[in-house]
């Protein structure tokens, strides 16, 4: 399984190690992903989701149905 979120799609970035010579190799930076069992209340059932942090917080801040409208995605 990648590491993606689930709900708004983020997924890892390239960046570079810089040594004290400014010498720079590859290295990825992977998102903060949280599995979390969700209720989902029109299915009357959990849903288990790998979420971003940030994205776990929106969602705890304007509810599910919210959240998921102004992404323009559905569970």
């Amino acid at each position: 399984m990648s590491r993606t979120c689930q709900i708004t799609g983020k997924r890892r970035h390239a960046a570079h190690n810089v040594s004290h010579s400014n010498r720079k190799s590859l290295r990825f930076q992977q998102p903060n992903l949280v599995t979390k069992r969700i209720f989902v209340p029109e299915e009357n059932r959990t849903v288990t989701i790998r979420v971003s942090a940030r994205a776990l917080r929106t969602l705890n801040k304007k509810g599910l149905r919210q959240f998921l409208k102004e992404e323009g995605r559905s569970l």
